[in-house]
């Protein structure tokens, strides 16, 4: 597969202007740090102590997905990405949730909309064992084209699995791969790009090598990982959770890694879901790009020690998650290498 074909900056996202905004945004957020602050800028969830206890909090969207249940006319999954994305988030930190508010905003209020959007967002709530305490809900003429609106969630949880949030990692520590249901919420600016610009599909329109059409394989839910790493979390046997969003494995997974240590990835313990590899084809693009941009099929990757892969492993499983052993940490300089 030729690495000049599309790429993420074809799309119109430019990864290196991103990071450089990061950086600046970072020295701004730290600048307010106060006594309570636990985590540094760049963690998955910011953490806060407060009387005795350790509260990880997180903010989030769903990207543009939003614009393929636009064109799909169907808002009843985008309020589960949202709760889904952000419970996964602060499950890194080692935490479960407590609560939830959401913001929806629009130009002119259709109830429908909000309704399905919100029916979505209580469901997942209602799965994570989680309260929506409430949001808002905002119509502002003239912000928003004719049937479009916006959407972010906010979510506090308590530190349950401190353990994970330590991230007590060591050379030769196992990575277990946690199964996505898709893209997630992800990649998504990349996917239209190429399915609706460059290829010429619709939402209707079947997926090329597959038996849903392209509006069904790109709306389907972010999964949620609490129920199936509860268990293992509980028990102290997960040292540390990558969740697979914006970067894909490299740029996720070196958020929990030492400096001495690197994450070998073995690319191929598992194979990708068809619609990944049907991008890849159709766009003729690069390995690197395809692992930088995608999950890749694997939402989650939890390091474990070797004594323990097997027992966590078999937990999730159980739990209905598939899961794969998906590499090992080696001795390095805090990076990921993706392998053979």
């Amino acid at each position: 597969m030729s690495d000049g074909g599309f790429t993420y900056r074809d799309a119109g996202v430019d990864r290196v202007a991103a990071d450089a905004v990061k950086r600046r945004l970072g020295t701004l957020v730290e600048s307010t740090r106060t006594e309570g602050v636990r985590a540094a800028f760049g963690s998955f969830g910011g953490r806060f102590a407060l009387d005795g206890e350790e509260l990880v909090a997180s903010a989030d969207g769903v990207g543009t997905k939003l614009r393929v249940a636009f064109r799909a006319g169907r808002h009843d999954t985008v309020g589960e990405d949202l709760v889904n994305h952000c419970v996964d988030d602060i499950l890194t930190e080692g935490a479960e949730p407590l609560f939830f508010l959401d913001y929806f905003a629009c130009g002119r209020l259709e109830p429908g909309v909000p309704v399905a959007v919100v029916e979505g967002v209580a469901r997942a709530c209602r799965e994570n064992g989680c309260a929506l305490l409430g949001g808002e809900t905002a119509e502002m003429p003239d912000s928003y084209p004719e049937g479009e609106y916006d959407l972010a969630g906010f979510i506090v949880g308590r530190v349950a699995f401190p353990e994970v949030g330590r991230r007590d990692v060591r050379e030769g520590d196992v990575l277990l791969g946690l199964a996505s249901s898709g893209l997630h919420t992800n990649g998504y600016s990349f996917a239209r790009a190429l399915l609706f610009g460059r290829l010429g599909l619709d939402v209707d329109d079947p997926w090329p090598g597959l038996g849903e059409t392209v509006g069904e394989v790109l709306l389907r839910v972010h999964r949620s990982y609490l129920a199936a790493l509860r268990g293992p979390c509980g028990r102290g046997d997960v040292r540390a959770l990558a969740h697979i969003t914006g970067g894909g494995i490299p740029g996720n997974l070196e958020r929990v890694l030492p400096p001495g240590l690197d994450a070998a990835v073995d690319t191929d313990a598992w194979e990708p879901p068809a619609e990944f590899g049907s991008l890849q084809e159709l766009g003729d693009v690069g390995r690197e790009e395809m692992f930088r941009t995608f999950n890749m099929g694997l939402g989650m990757i939890a390091v474990v020690r070797p004594t323990e892969a097997d027992a966590v492993a078999d937990a999730v499983r159980g739990a209905g998650c598939p899961v794969v052993r998906c590499g090992r940490l080696v001795e390095g300089s805090g990076r990921v290498r993706l392998e053979p």
